[in-house]
């Protein structure tokens, strides 16, 4: 059993608990479960299943998240590096799964690093609509920013702003919003027991006041018929029933909604908020229940008429810029979306659908970064190649997932490559796994030289 676990926060566990607290101490003894999640924009879940090389078995609460043994490591597989799957705490998929997002939407993600509910909002998406996900520490900005692109997301905002200013820009703009906000952590400590080190008695108030703040601007930004999911990975009920029943005092243009029923999962408590008995639509997940840690969820709905989001792409290439990509693109399967690209500083870029002034807005990304453009030649970037399907591109060298050549690739190094696996002998080649865009290479003399980004390269 852990034994760093606060003796302050035992005893509020105790008391909430009664009957349930010994099952609840037992369940630390456990090992927790790992899990991964498939990226619905590349692969069918069953797909993926039937390709990796370890069993798997279903997490029941989402219809594209697994359980994997403790002992395999998927983040060396290649198919991680193609995008295939997000490793993710089972019960950290729930949120995300359970947010009703749709092609076309205007989807909000507000605390969104290091992205692992981001990258299944933009998959919901299917590249239609928009993705605005934000965090307001730059350097999990960039974490999030590296998994949107692993993940092929193509109509993503990434930004790096507080959401004050946010609402200043988007009053009423999203029809989904998720908060998953930043919380006490408790029901982390079984998988990160650092964080029960940081734990204090003060930290879950602490977090409330914080919560209070970020889902006020919100609400704000969630246009009248809208849905706003609001989870945490804490027990603590200030943070989860109190917070809620803030947001239900304070915004009567707010109301609950009852979320999906799975036999493992309880209802929240109104007795641990302000004991409106509408409390009982939120959920809490049990580490000693499920096969999965702690989390919270709440579904709000804002009362009013749904409008459908407009949208509006303000791309545009000059004409010698569109030259120069054609040259390159003239040879894609897929169509090319020229109205929504735009090259700033040599770089180009396919923009997501924004209808609304961002000057001021920090941000990472905008958009898919497709490519450089250098003294009359296009350079493809490494977030196109995996934004791409293996059909979009007619110039694909397919190798297995065991070849060793792959490995090989992803540490920067030359390859080489037979005559019979490349449709032409030179030039621009995506190399796959599986069928499954892996990254970008020049074919010359039958050996391949590495345009795998060297921050993106792995190690021995």
């Amino acid at each position: 059993m852990m034994t760093n676990l606060p003796e302050e926060f035992l005893a509020r566990m105790k008391e909430m608990l009664v009957e349930e607290f010994p099952d609840f101490l037992a369940s630390y003894e456990k090992s927790r479960h790992q899990g991964l999640r498939c990226n619905t924009l590349k692969a069918e879940p069953q797909t993926l299943a039937s390709l990796l090389p370890f069993d798997v078995e279903s997490v029941p609460w989402t219809n594209n998240g697994f359980y994997y043994p403790d002992e395999e490591r998927p983040a060396r597989h290649p198919f991680y590096a193609c995008g295939l799957y997000y490793l993710q705490e089972p019960s950290a998929m729930t949120p995300a799964s359970w947010l009703c997002v749709e092609p076309g939407d205007s989807v909000l993600d507000l605390c969104a690093a290091p992205g692992g509910k981001a990258t299944e909002l933009g998959a919901k998406l299917k590249g239609d609509g928009i993705l605005v996900a934000n965090d307001i520490s730059n350097s999990r900005a960039k974490a999030l920013l590296r998994n949107i692109e692993l993940f092929g997301i193509t109509n993503a905002f990434v930004t790096n702003e507080n959401p004050a200013r946010l609402a200043e820009c988007f009053p009423e703009y999203f029809n989904k919003i998720l908060v998953d906000a930043p919380c006490s952590g408790e029901g982390m400590f079984r998988k990160e027991p650092a964080v029960a080190d940081a734990w204090t008695p003060e930290k879950p108030d602490q977090c409330a006041a914080m919560q209070r703040e970020i889902v006020s601007r919100a609400v704000h930004m969630l246009m009248p018929g809208g849905l706003m999911l609001y989870s945490t990975c804490t027990f603590a009920p200030v943070e989860n029933e109190g917070t809620v029943s803030f947001i239900l005092e304070q915004f009567p243009q707010m109301e609950l909604v009852n979320l999906p029923e799975y036999e493992s999962f309880d209802h929240g408590n109104p007795d641990w908020g302000n004991r409106n008995p509408e409390l009982s639509k939120t959920v809490r997940i049990w580490p000693h229940h499920s096969l999965g840690e702690g989390h919270f969820l709440a579904l709000f709905r804002k009362k009013g008429q749904a409008v459908q989001p407009y949208r509006r792409y303000s791309g545009k290439l000059k004409k010698e810029e569109k030259k120069v990509m054609e040259e390159f693109f003239g040879d894609f399967t897929c169509e090319i979306l020229w109205n929504r690209m735009e090259v700033r500083a040599d770089k180009a870029y396919l923009l997501p659908p924004l209808d609304v002034p961002v000057r001021g807005i920090k941000f990472l990304r905008n958009g898919l970064y497709l490519g450089d453009l250098k003294k009359n030649r296009f350079e493809p970037s490494q977030q196109l190649a995996l934004a791409l399907q293996s059909g979009d591109y007619p110039y694909c060298i397919c190798l297995s997932q065991n070849d060793e050549r792959i490995e090989r690739y992803l540490r920067g190094e030359t390859i080489l490559i037979d005559e019979k696996e490349a449709v032409r002998a030179k030039g621009w080649q995506l190399l796959c796994v599986e069928g499954y865009p892996l990254g970008w290479g020049k074919l010359v003399n039958g050996t391949l030289k590495n345009k795998y980004p060297a921050g993106w390269r792995v190690s021995r």
